[in-house]
């Protein structure tokens, strides 16, 4: 989808370094550093507004958190929230998530989140999609050893996808469910915007799972 380009984004991702990164390979292994406390760090891929992110930070100060986005008109207006939470543990970063292992050091994050990825539907597209293998060898690589992938969708079809990728991958599932809203897994669930719009229309479907261990 589109994003409509806005002429004050740039500038005011500018004006704000302390909150957001957009050179983050120059941080890898050293995240904690932009934070006032070390912390356990955990990182959300494609944050649109940020409405997710900053709530979790809200509820969660003894950790760390890094919000990863690529589009600048979008970013920019969850750095607008971030400015307005002044929550202490909340950096963003603004680049493609996709290749986590470029950003971060190996074992440096606690727990991945992916909240209503891209499906890329088509099947030649697959490689694409954020749970393909593809990915999930590069999330192995920088997640702690007992470190959790968290992830949720309204699209059935990845879903589906996706547990059998995770399944053939070989990781180990801690919670699975088929209809997140009408289930005890819905107590204390942040919801992104995306999801407050969308989850009338149809069930929510989520996961948790982690890697085995060598």
């Amino acid at each position: 989808m589109r994003v409509r380009k806005k002429p004050w984004a740039a500038p005011y991702i500018k004006s704000h370094p302390d909150l957001i990164v957009t050179d983050p390979e120059t941080q890898l292994g050293h995240w904690q550093e932009r934070f006032p406390s070390q912390q356990p760090i955990q990182v959300e891929i494609g944050i649109g507004k940020g409405q997710f992110i900053i709530e979790m930070a809200r509820q969660n100060p003894e950790i760390n958190f890094l919000g990863i986005e690529i589009q600048e008109s979008v970013i920019a207006t969850a750095l607008r929230k971030l400015v307005e939470s002044e929550l202490p543990n909340v950096q963003l970063v603004e680049t493609d998530g996709a290749f986590v292992d470029t950003l971060f050091a190996e074992g440096e994050i606690d727990k991945l989140y992916l909240n209503f990825s891209d499906p890329w539907p088509k099947k030649r597209h697959a490689k694409r999609r954020l749970t393909s293998p593809n990915f999930l060898i590069h999330y192995q690589k920088v997640l702690k050893g007992d470190g959790r992938i968290q992830f949720k969708t309204d699209n059935r079809g990845l879903f589906e996808y996706s547990l059998t990728s995770f399944n053939n991958f070989g990781m180990v599932f801690d919670e699975v469910w088929l209809d997140l809203h009408h289930s005890e897994g819905n107590v204390g669930n942040v919801q992104t915007e995306y999801e407050e719009k969308f989850s009338a229309k149809g069930p929510i479907y989520k996961l948790v799972a982690h890697f085995k261990e060598a």
